[in-house]
C-alpha cells in the first residue's frame, strides 16, 4: 500500500465533497426530466465547455496517451488529434442547429427530422444501442483504467476497485444530475490540470530521466519525439497521418468526436442558454482538449520509456498486476514515484477525472433510456417524477453492467480501435443528414448495422478466414467504403421522408444550402416561409472558413508548445506567430458568422 494517511485525507475530502454537490442540487435536479437530463436548458458557456473538457478527461485517457506514445511515439497522437476537425465542424455548423431543435436528446432527433415507423424504430433502437451497449463498452474502458490504477497505486484487487468506484460515482449521478455533474466538472477540471502537472514533473525529476534535458536526449526517447510520423515510411504515415486527416475525422463515429455532433456534446449543447452559447461552448471544449492538455500526459509517456523500457519490467515491478499488464499501464506505473501529499492529490485528480466520464455517460445513457425507449415506447403517461426515478434506477444498472464488462478487458487503446471500427462510416451520414433531405431513416438503420456487422466480422472473424490479415486503418477502410456503399444503396431505395415533416424540420432549423432546394422549392408552392429571419444567408460557407481558421489556431498552439518543450525555437516561433494571426482572423471571420444568421429572441 503506497498511500499515506495525508493522501487518504485528500482523497475523502474530494470524495465528500463531490457526494455534497450531489445532495446540494438533489431537490432541483429531480424538478422534472428536463431538468435532470438538461439542467434546465439554461446554462453558460464556459460551465457546458469546461464540463465537456472534463467529461473527455477520463483515467483512460492519459493511459491511451502513453500507450500510443510507448508504441508509436508521440507522431501517434495524430490518431485522435485529426478529431479536432470534427470539433470546429461542429462548433461552427452544428451546434447552433442542435440548440435551435429543441430537443433534449439527439436521439430524440429521429423523429424529427424523419417520418413513420422507421423513425419511432431508429429512435427506439439507437436509444438502446447507444444508450445501453455503446454507452457500457465506453465505462468500462474509463473502469478499466481505474482498475490498473487501483491495482498499481492502492494496492486493491480489480473487483475491489470496481465496487469502491462504482457506489462512489452512482450515489453521486442518481443525486445531482445534469446540473451537479456540470458543477462538479467545474472542480475536476482545474484538479485534472494540477494532477497532470505535478505527474509531469515528478516524471520528470526520477533519477534515471534526469530532467528534461535528460529525456530528450535518451537514446530511447529520440526515435519517439517526432511530432509528425517518418514521411519515408508509407504505412507509417498512411495509419498515423493521412487516415485520420483524410478520413478518419469525418467517416468515424466517436463518443465525444461524433461528425456533426451528438452524443453528451449534444447534450451540453441542449443545456446551453441559446444558440451563441452552445457554440462558444464546444469551441471552447475544442481549445482546452488538444491545445492545453496533450503535453504532460505525453511527457510522463516518454519517462515511462525510460524507467519501464518494456512490458516485462512493468510486470516485474507490479506482479499483482500482471494479468492487465499493458503499454497504457505506464503511466499508472509513473505515478508510483509521487511523494506522500502530491500522490494524495494525483489520485484525487484521477478519481476526479474518472467520475466526471462516468457520471456523464450515466446521465446521459440513462437520458435515452428513459426520454427515447421507456416515455416513448413503454408509458407515454408517466410523470415527471416517474422519468426521473426511472433514470436514478437506470443509473444504477448502467454501472452494474460497466462494471462487470470492465473486468474482462485489457488494453485502453485496443478499445480505443474497437470502437473506431463499430463506428466507421457513419460519420458522413451524420454530417449530410442535416443537409441533404434525402436521407432517411432507413438510411441511418443501414449504415447502423453495416458497420456493426463489418466490426464484428474484424474482430471475431476475419482471423480465421484465408484472407490476407490488415491492419487497423485497412479495416477502418474497409469498413468506411462498404458502410458508406450501403447506406447510399439504401437511401435510393426506400421511400424519402414524408413532406410535412421535411417542411417542419427546414422551418424549425433552417438549414439551408442546394440539399435542401426541393423542399424549399415545395415550401414556396404551399405559401410557407421556411426563414424566419429575413433574407437569412446560407452560412455553411463562412462556418467552413471559420472551422479551417479555428483548426489553424489550435494546432498551431499544440504543435508550438510541442517545440518549446523540446527548444526548437524556430518552429516554435512560426507557429506561435501564425495561432496569433490566426486567432487574429478567426474573431473577424466569426463576427460575420453570427451575422449571418442572428439568433431569434
Amino acid at each position: 500500500m503506497l498511500l499515506n494517511p495525508i493522501d487518504w485525507i485528500i482523497i475523502a475530502g474530494y470524495l465528500l465533497f463531490s457526494l455534497l454537490v450531489g445532495l446540494w442540487v438533489m431537490k432541483k435536479a429531480g424538478k422534472d426530466s428536463t431538468e435532470f437530463f438538461a439542467a434546465g436548458k439554461n446554462m453558460p458557456w464556459w460551465l457546458l465547455g469546461i464540463s465537456m473538457v472534463a467529461t473527455t478527461f477520463s483515467t483512460d485517457t492519459p493511459n491511451l496517451v502513453t500507450d500510443i506514445v510507448r508504441q508509436n511515439g508521440v507522431s501517434g497522437n495524430w490518431t485522435w488529434w485529426a478529431f479536432l476537425l470534427t470539433g470546429m465542424l461542429t462548433v461552427f455548423i452544428y451546434a447552433n442547429l442542435w440548440k435551435r431543435s429543441g430537443i433534449l436528446t439527439d436521439v430524440e432527433f429521429y423523429e424529427l427530422r424523419y417520418s413513420g415507423k422507421s423513425a419511432a424504430f431508429l429512435r427506439g433502437f439507437r436509444a438502446i444501442y447507444l444508450g445501453l451497449i455503446f454507452n457500457v463498452i465506453i465505462m468500462a474502458s474509463v473502469s478499466l483504467a481505474a482498475i490498473k490504477l487501483g491495482t498499481v497505486l492502492m494496492g486493491i484487487t480489480p473487483f475491489q476497485t470496481i465496487l469502491i468506484a462504482g457506489i462512489v460515482t452512482v450515489i453521486y449521478s442518481a443525486l445531482g444530475g445534469l446540473r451537479g455533474v456540470l458543477i462538479t466538472d467545474f472542480f475536476q477540471f482545474f484538479l485534472s490540470i494540477i494532477g497532470g502537472l505535478i505527474a509531469a514533473y515528478v516524471a520528470l525529476s526520477h533519477p534515471e530521466v534526469g530532467g528534461l534535458s535528460g529525456l530528450l536526449t535518451h537514446e530511447d526517447v529520440l526515435p519517439k519525439l517526432n511530432m509528425f510520423p517518418d514521411f519515408s515510411d508509407s504505412s507509417q504515415l498512411l495509419a498515423i497521418l493521412i487516415i485520420p486527416l483524410a478520413v478518419q475525422w469525418w467517416s468515424v463515429y466517436y463518443p465525444g468526436s461524433e461528425p456533426g455532433g451528438g452524443g453528451y456534446i449534444a447534450q451540453r449543447m441542449f443545456a446551453a442558454k441559446n444558440e451563441n452559447h452552445s457554440i462558444g461552448a464546444v469551441f471552447l471544449f475544442n481549445a482546452l482538449h488538444y491545445a492545453l492538455r496533450p503535453w504532460p500526459w505525453i511527457i510522463v509517456g516518454l519517462c515511462s520509456i525510460i524507467v519501464f523500457p518494456d512490458l516485462a519490467s512493468i510486470r516485474q515491478e507490479f506482479p499483482q498486476a500482471a494479468d492487465v499488464v499493458d503499454h497504457d499501464m505506464g503511466y499508472p506505473a509513473m505515478l508510483t514515484f509521487l511523494p506522500a501529499g502530491l500522490m494524495g492529490l494525483v489520485i484525487a485528480a484521477l478519481i476526479a477525472a474518472y467520475m466526471s466520464t462516468i457520471s456523464t455517460h450515466l446521465n446521459w445513457g440513462s437520458s435515452y433510456i428513459v426520454n427515447d425507449f421507456y416515455k416513448r415506447f413503454i408509458r407515454p403517461e408517466s410523470s415527471e417524477k416517474e422519468l426521473v426515478n426511472v433514470g436514478r434506477i437506470s443509473t444504477v444498472v448502467l454501472m452494474i453492467i460497466a462494471g462487470w464488462l470492465a473486468l474482462n478487458m485489457q488494453s485502453a487503446l485496443d478499445n480505443f480501435q474497437i470502437i473506431l471500427q463499430i463506428g466507421a462510416g457513419t460519420g458522413l451520414l451524420f454530417i449530410l443528414r442535416w443537409f441533404w433531405w434525402r436521407v432517411n431513416a432507413w438510411s441511418e438503420i443501414a449504415g447502423m448495422t453495416i458497420s456493426f456487422l463489418v466490426a464484428l466480422y474484424f474482430r471475431f472473424l476475419h482471423a480465421s478466414t484465408s484472407l490476407p490479415s490488415l491492419t487497423s486503418w485497412q479495416e477502418l477502410l474497409v469498413g468506411v467504403a462498404l458502410t458508406t456503399a450501403g447506406w447510399l444503396i439504401v437511401t435510393y431505395l426506400t421511400r424519402p421522408t414524408t413532406d410535412d415533416t421535411l417542411l417542419h424540420f427546414a422551418r424549425l432549423i433552417r438549414p439551408g444550402g442546394p440539399g435542401w432546394k426541393r423542399i424549399s422549392e415545395l415550401a414556396q408552392t404551399r405559401g410557407i416561409s421556411l426563414n424566419e429571419v429575413e433574407d437569412e444567408a446560407w452560412r455553411v460557407p463562412q462556418g467552413i472558413l471559420c472551422m479551417v481558421l479555428g483548426c489553424v489556431v489550435i494546432y498551431s498552439i499544440l504543435l508550438a508548445t510541442g517545440y518549446w518543450i523540446y527548444a526548437n525555437f524556430i518552429p516554435a516561433t512560426i507557429l506561435t506567430v501564425t495561432s496569433v494571426v490566426a486567432s487574429y482572423y478567426l474573431v473577424g471571420q466569426w463576427k460575420k458568422l453570427v451575422a449571418i444568421s442572428p439568433e431569434k429572441q
